[in-house]
C-alpha cells in the first residue's frame, strides 16, 4: 500500500535522523524531497506545496527546535500532519439510520471494482453482526447483476432481484420495502456506472438519493488512476452529496497520491480500503495506522486484529515455544504458510511492522499462491525424519523429494534457503516484535 511513497518517506527521514541537530538549511533540504516524494505519488501539487509549508513551519517552532531530540520531534510533526492529511485522527465510522433499514448506495465509475466492493462491504458488514441485503440497480449491465447474484450466494449475503422492472428507482424502492418486511437492518444498492461521468448518470442517481434517502453515500474509487480519481470523487461530490469513500486497487502498484488527496478535495473521509481481490479482502480505514505504515512506524493494531481472526490459540503458543528453543522445522514451516496466507499477502504483513520496510524486498518473502502450493508439495514429499531434520537432506534425498513433488531439485535448493532465511528472520522476531505482539492479542479461535 502505499510503497513507493513509503520507501522514499523512510528513506527522507533515516537521512535526517544522520544529523545531530536540525538546521533550518536541514529541514529546507528535508520538505523539498518531502515534497517532490509527494509529487512522485501524485499526490496534487498544491496539497503537496500545503503539506510541506505546514510541516516546515511546525518544525520550526520554538518547541520543536530547542528540544532535546529535534529529529524525533520533526517527524512527530511529519506523522501528524500525514495523519491530518489522510482524514485526521477520528476514525471515520458508517452512518445509520434509527429506524432499520439503512439504505446505502454504492455509487462509481464502471471498471472501479462498484459491484465486487458492494460484496466486500456486505461480508463486512454481516461479520460485525449486521443483516445486509443486497441489490443491483444497473439495468444497463446483465452480467453486472449476475456478478452481485454470485457474489451473494457464494459468501452467503442476502441477495433481492426485482426480475422484468427496469426502473432503477422502482428497483431500490422494491429492495428496501423486502429488507424491512424481512428483518434485513441494511440494503446496499449498487448503482450503474459509465466509463466517464456523464448527465444522464448523474441524473439517474440523484433521483434514486431522493428516492432511497439513504444515510450513506459512498463513492468506490480506483486509487490505480491517480488524480483521475480526485477529480471524479470532487464530481460525484458536487452532484450527490458524498458521505464517504472507498479506495480500490490499493495493494496495486499504484502510485496512489489519490489517498492522500481525496479528503482534502472534497472533504469527504476515506471509510474503506480494497487490498486485494478477495471479498474479505476490505479493510476499515484509520488514518493513523496508515501513517504509520508510510513511515515505516508499523500498524500492529490492525495487524493483532488479523491474527485474531486466523491464528489458533494453540499453535500460537506452541510456536512460540519452538521458537524460543530454536525448534522451528521445515513442518512448521509449512505449518506457517499456511497461517500467513489467512492473513493476506506477506509483504503486507511486514509492512505492518515497525522498521521492516527493508525486509520487504527480501526475494526470500515473495512467496504467490502458486509458490505455497508447490513449497507444500515439496515438504509432505519428505519423510518425517527429513521435515525434522534439515541437515540431513543430501543430494540423493533432493532428487528423490524432487520426483515426489514434481518440482525441479533447484526449486528444492530454494525452499531450502527461504526456509533457513526464514527460521532466522524469526528467531530474531522472537526476541523482539512477536512476544509483544502475541502478549497484546485476544484470540478468538
Amino acid at each position: 500500500m502505499l510503497d513507493n511513497l513509503s520507501n522514499r518517506l523512510q528513506k527522507i527521514i533515516r537521512d535526517l535522523r544522520g544529523y545531530g541537530r536540525v538546521s533550518e538549511r536541514h529541514l529546507g533540504e528535508t520538505m523539498r524531497e518531502i515534497r517532490n516524494a509527494l509529487l512522485d505519488a501524485d499526490v496534487h501539487y498544491k496539497i503537496a506545496k500545503e503539506f510541506a509549508d505546514r510541516v516546515r513551519a511546525r518544525a520550526l517552532g520554538q518547541e520543536v527546535m530547542e528540544s532535546l531530540t529535534p529529529v524525533q520531534q520533526v517527524v512527530k510533526v511529519v506523522r501528524d500532519e500525514l495523519v491530518e492529511l489522510l482524514g485526521g485522527a477520528e476514525t471515520p465510522s458508517l452512518q445509520f439510520s434509527k429506524t432499520p433499514p439503512t439504505t446505502m448506495l454504492i455509487v462509481g465509475l464502471q471498471g472501479s471494482g462498484k459491484t465486487t466492493t458492494t460484496a466486500k462491504l456486505g461480508l463486512w458488514l454481516s461479520r460485525a453482526n449486521h443483516t445486509p441485503l443486497l441489490m443491483s440497480v444497473d439495468v444497463y449491465r446483465p452480467a453486472a447483476v449476475e456478478q452481485l447474484r454470485v457474489l451473494c450466494a457464494e459468501n452467503s449475503l442476502g441477495y433481492f432481484d426485482a426480475e422484468g422492472n427496469a426502473d432503477p428507482v422502482a428497483r431500490a424502492e422494491l429492495a428496501t420495502r423486502y429488507g424491512r418486511n424481512s428483518g434485513y437492518d441494511i440494503v446496499l444498492i449498487d448503482t450503474a456506472g459509465r466509463l466517464h461521468i456523464d448527465e444522464e448518470m448523474m441524473v439517474e442517481l440523484e433521483r434514486l438519493r431522493d428516492s432511497a434517502a439513504p444515510s450513506e453515500i459512498l463513492l468506490v474509487s480506483d486509487a490505480m488512476t491517480g488524480q483521475d480519481a480526485v477529480r471524479s470523487a470532487k464530481e460525484f461530490h458536487d452532484r450527490l452529496g458524498l458521505t464517504g469513500v472507498i479506495l480500490t486497487k490499493m495493494d496495486g502498484d499504484a502510485r496512489g497520491g489519490a489517498a492522500l488527496s481525496v479528503k482534502s478535495v472534497t472533504g469527504q473521509p476515506i471509510k474503506f480500503v480494497g487490498t486485494g481481490e478477495k471479498v474479505e479482502a476490505l479493510e476499515q480505514f484509520f488514518p493513523d495506522r496508515l501513517a504509520g505504515r508510510i513511515l515505516g512506524m508499523g500498524d500492529v493494531l490492525s495487524l493483532i486484529e488479523k491474527a485474531e481472526k486466523a491464528v489458533d490459540e494453540q499453535q500460537a503458543v506452541e510456536m512460540a515455544e519452538k521458537l524460543r528453543k530454536d525448534e522451528f522445522t521445515l513442518e512448521d514451516f509449512r505449518d506457517q504458510l499456511r497461517q500467513v496466507r489467512k492473513l493476506g499477502p506477506l509483504e503486507q504483513i511486514l509492512g505492518m511492522l515497525p522498521n521492516m520496510g527493508a525486509m520487504r524486498g527480501l526475494s526470500s518473502l515473495r512467496v504467490d499462491e502458486k509458490e505455497l502450493i508447490h513449497i507444500e508439495a515439496i515438504i509432505d514429499s519428505m519423510t518425517p525424519r527429513e521435515r525434522q531434520n534439515h541437515q540431513i537432506l543430501n543430494g540423493s534425498r533432493r532428487k528423490r523429494i524432487a520426483r515426489g513433488s514434481g518440482r525441479p531439485v533447484q526449486e528444492i535448493n530454494r525452499l531450502l534457503k527461504q526456509y533457513l532465511e526464514t527460521r532466522k528472520m524469526m528467531k530474531s522476531l522472537s526476541r523482539g516484535v512477536m512476544p509483544r505482539l502475541m502478549k497484546g492479542m485476544k484470540f478468538t479461535g
